[in-house]
């Protein structure tokens, strides 16, 4: 690092430990590791300064000493970002994982949450009271992050993404003014919110809508890989012929014995249990199951389950492409992702977006693809002191590769990573040039980079 760089850095962080207190600056020490702690375990950025923000007053602190310094800064919410964005290597990043406060009114049906809350504290909070928010598939990742980049997940087909539940946010600009952006206030950057991701302002509280919904269905269904083909053939017409009330998540992992399986998670939201029942019994018919395991659960429950396969520390490359349907050419491509699979623990999870996903007009939100689609997440995950790093990482990408002439432009932009450049440049579809224009509005000195932005020259 260029010694006016180190000098830069030193004035911020004697500036920000005369400006908040002092014990929430770190440069070193476990509060500094727990800071950089993110779940990908392969990211070795090492900020220059943390600053551990415990209310939103020293995150907008933060946000404006960066500004007098010229240092890089980065915002760290679940840290669940697996292209490591949250961390600003040599920089200044601001850690909001500490601010996980949640408040529920159960009469509006509205949740107020703190910007480092994750899905888990969302939904732990929100279970006494009937409701249940738009949340991922994963208990801990940042409910900010997944929100304001999309957030397909198991109500996604009667609820829409998550970003479809967003009602307001709280936003610390880059000149450190404080602007609450709604449907009213500030709509640009509102709308740029939804699906822009993290790259307009600091979020350091959301108003987000909850739904009472009275008994979720929900588990995991799987068949032998022998009957790859046949499952993955008939699901298309189990799809279409399901309401919005039935989500199905779908895709490859290893089994037990460490060989590929084909596995549907579906979840069915809807007030009549026996017609869930039966719309669930249906997806059993397209194979002969290894495991049928369906029952009445809660979302907590879901989301947890999903922790136990996904925890902190292993390592992770991870590559997406939608499609539009499951063309046999579709079909074969995915069999290939499983024979073999390179580490037991790697998957292909396939997201939907159907039902009112898909219904939301496509200018409405910045998010880009409205049509409905299936969205393909190629997770290659492997231990720390596992030697085959490189095969794994190649495995994601040919597979990426292979999946080129079947998939859409673009992709979902908060699985993008950074040399994805040629789908960042669609990701955004029509929305493109507006959602450019408020990045230059309100933050035209690009003070803030989260999820990638299409190049705007």
């Amino acid at each position: 690092m260029p010694a006016t760089t180190h000098q830069q850095l030193n004035r911020l962080t004697d500036t920000l430990r005369n400006t908040v207190h002092p014990g929430s600056v770190v440069t070193t020490g476990p509060d500094y590791e727990a800071g950089r702690h993110i779940w990908n375990g392969a990211v070795s950025a090492r900020p220059g300064v943390i600053v551990r923000c415990a209310d939103a007053s020293t995150a907008r602190a933060a946000v404006l000493a960066t500004q007098e310094s010229g240092v890089t800064l980065s915002v760290r919410g679940g840290g669940h970002d697996w292209a490591g964005r949250a961390l600003s290597d040599g920089g200044l990043t601001i850690d909001l994982s500490g601010m996980r406060g949640v408040t529920v009114d159960p009469v509006a049906k509205v949740a107020e949450v703190s910007a480092g809350a994750t899905a888990a504290d969302l939904a732990a909070a929100t279970q006494p009271f009937g409701l249940v928010p738009a949340t991922g598939t994963v208990g801990s990742v940042g409910m900010a992050g997944l929100t304001l980049g999309g957030g397909y997940g198991p109500l996604s087909g009667r609820f829409g993404l998550a970003l479809d539940n967003l009602l307001s946010a709280e936003v610390v600009l880059a000149d450190g003014s404080v602007v609450t952006a709604d449907a009213e206030q500030e709509p640009d950057l509102f709308w740029a919110l939804r699906g822009g991701g993290g790259n307009f302002g600091l979020v350091t509280s959301m108003r987000v809508r909850l739904h009472a919904v009275p008994a979720l269905l929900s588990g995991m269904i799987v068949f032998p890989w022998e009957q790859a083909g046949t499952v993955l053939a008939g699901l298309p017409d189990a799809l279409a012929e399901s309401p919005d009330e039935l989500t199905v998540q779908f895709g490859i992992l290893s089994g037990p014995d460490g060989k590929p399986v084909v596995f549907l998670s579906p979840t069915w939201s809807g007030e009549d249990v026996a017609a869930g029942e039966h719309k669930l019994a249906r997806l059993d018919t397209l194979g002969t199951p290894l495991v049928s395991q369906v029952a009445s659960t809660t979302l907590p429950e879901m989301l947890a389950a999903m922790d136990a396969q996904f925890p902190f520390g292993r390592h992770t490359e991870i590559r997406t492409r939608s499609v539009s349907s499951l063309t046999s050419g579709v079909r074969d491509m995915l069999t290939l992702a499983g024979s073999p699979l390179t580490s037991p623990l790697s998957a292909v999870s396939v997201h939907t977006l159907l039902g009112a996903g898909a219904r939301v007009p496509a200018a409405e939100t910045a998010f880009g693809n409205r049509d409905p689609h299936f969205m393909i997440e190629i997770i290659a995950l492997w231990e720390p002191d596992d030697t085959r790093a490189a095969e794994h990482r190649a495995w994601a990408g040919n597979l990426t590769s292979i999946l080129e002439p079947e998939a859409l432009p673009g992709g979902y932009p908060n699985l993008l990573g950074p040399d994805d450049t040629a789908q960042v440049a669609h990701a955004y579809g029509p929305n493109t040039e507006r959602l450019l224009a408020v990045k230059r509005r309100v933050d035209p000195d690009h003070v803030f980079h989260a999820i990638p932005l299409p190049d705007p020259s």
